[in-house]
């Protein structure tokens, strides 16, 4: 893989209620970017993302999951999220070092309650974000009650770029909007042909495009002057205006695929490296003590532990965004929140359980390292000269709880050993001893967390 700087590098996470097809559409991504040699599908048990034995089983995503895929020059790093609201805490760790979000929307269903539930954590943590109405194949597909699902729930912030021609098991053709042009796919997907907007959707074109002009207008004074000059906007200067809309949160491109016939995931790429914004083109993140730092490859190197997973054969593995300057291979950094020193001599690109080594990450990068001593989720670590710490996650507070304790007294220590490495995994996931009840308190999002949990004594720990 080549070394890419600030500015080369898109931090996305996949958002949306579970079955929006997040998990499909990160597969269809690395493949398109050519990191992957075929796609793997959620129901043959085999996709990069969900790669835990308890997610195979169940089909559905239950814990955040860090890929790269590479496309026009730049490395696109893709946060895959669980959609289910127990499993909120890979959300909201994802969202915290993203830099935007692509919200996924099921033709079927329109905005669900998961989207609702992702959409206020994007709103909480001011992140910019696009919308994706994927599964526009689908026997049930509806766009236009889908879009006006969009509208009501975004409100005129949200603006189609695309629309599908014939959503529906025929689905084969995207109108898109930037470039008003037609796009046709083959039966099974892939490259599209390029050709000019038939007749009797062009009027339709137009009138979007016009729609589109005017808000993209409306997020740069000196686009609106252009606008008010020329009743209109180049393709360049709508593209500055809706990157601006983007980051103000004051536009919501929508735009239309079906991930699993890898129909306009493509064109969807193209967009994510052209128009969203890297980096340090978002406001400056800020210390626990409200000093501004830039996202730069100049200057002292500092980084933020976003999540933590332990493998058998490993140990633990340490996932952190760059926040400033450069992190290369065998540097020593001091860990702020303990005051250790950390030697990182590993440095990988993340690809679901499987790793890329690389020799530097830049600001902006997101990447992992392992054999860390004492280093953790919500840990800042720097160069000595910088001397700075980052606020913590605001993870959700417990909304349910159980008593829990091992059926043979001599799991004991081996049961608290395995709470506190889920904990250490999920921090949602909390265990307390309850003097007053003598006994051990486990705390969770949700019932089914809390099952999930169990099932990891049970199964991975051996713990009854």
């Amino acid at each position: 893989m080549k070394t890419y700087v600030t500015n080369q590098i898109k931090n996305i996470a996949l958002v949306g209620n579970a079955g929006s097809g997040k998990t499909t559409l990160a597969e269809t991504m690395l493949f398109e970017g050519g990191v992957i040699d075929r796609r793997g599908d959620v129901n043959s048990k085999n996709t990069v993302s969900d790669f835990n034995q308890i997610e195979q089983e169940n089909e559905t995503s239950m814990y955040s999951s860090v890929m790269y895929t590479e496309y026009n020059g730049k490395k696109i790093n893709i946060l895959d999220v669980p959609g289910a609201d127990d499993f909120v805490g890979g959300t909201v760790s994802s969202l915290h070092v993203a830099d935007a979000a692509i919200i996924l929307i099921n033709a079927q269903n329109g905005v669900e309650v998961g989207t609702e539930i992702h959409s206020r954590w994007l709103d909480k943590l001011n992140k910019p974000a696009m919308i994706v109405i994927n599964k526009c194949d689908h026997d049930h597909a509806n766009f236009e009650k889908t879009f006006e699902s969009i509208k009501e729930s975004f409100g005129g912030k949200a603006v189609l770029t695309q629309y599908p021609v014939n959503a529906g098991p025929g689905f084969d053709a995207i109108v898109d909007i930037i470039q008003m042009k037609y796009f046709k796919f083959p039966k099974d997907g892939g490259k599209p042909e390029i050709l000019e907007i038939p007749t009797d959707e062009s009027d339709r074109a137009e009138e979007l495009r016009n729609e589109l002009i005017e808000k993209a207008a409306e997020n740069d004074e000196s686009l609106m002057e252009l606008f008010f000059e020329n009743d209109t906007l180049s393709e360049d200067e709508m593209r500055k205006g809706i990157t601006t809309g983007i980051i103000n949160r004051g536009l919501y491109p929508i735009f239309c695929i079906s991930s699993k016939k890898n129909m306009g995931v493509g064109l969807l790429m193209e967009f994510i490296t052209a128009v969203i914004p890297s980096a340090d083109e978002l406001e400056p993140a800020k210390t626990s003590d409200g000093k501004e730092i830039k996202c730069t490859m100049s200057g002292g190197t500092s980084l933020f532990v976003f999540k933590t997973s332990v493998e058998s054969h490993i140990g633990e593995i340490n996932f952190f965004k760059v926040m400033s300057g450069e992190l290369k291979e065998g540097m020593d950094l001091i860990n702020v929140s303990n005051q250790g020193k950390e030697r990182f001599s590993q440095l990988f690109a993340s690809l679901g359980k499987n790793r890329t080594k690389v020799s530097s990450l830049a600001a902006g990068d997101i990447g992992c390292s392992v054999k860390l001593k004492n280093t953790r989720t919500n840990h800042t670590l720097c160069t000595p000269d910088l001397n700075i710490k980052f606020p913590v996650i605001p993870f959700p507070e417990p909304k349910y709880r159980t008593a829990i304790k091992a059926l043979s007294e001599g799991d004991e220590e081996k049961l608290g050993e395995a709470l506190n490495r889920m904990h250490q995994e999920d921090p949602t996931i909390l265990v307390e001893y309850s003097k007053e009840l003598k006994q051990i308190i486990l705390s969770g999002q949700g019932e089914y967390h809390l099952q999930i949990v169990k099932w990891h004594l049970d199964n991975v720990f051996k713990v009854s």
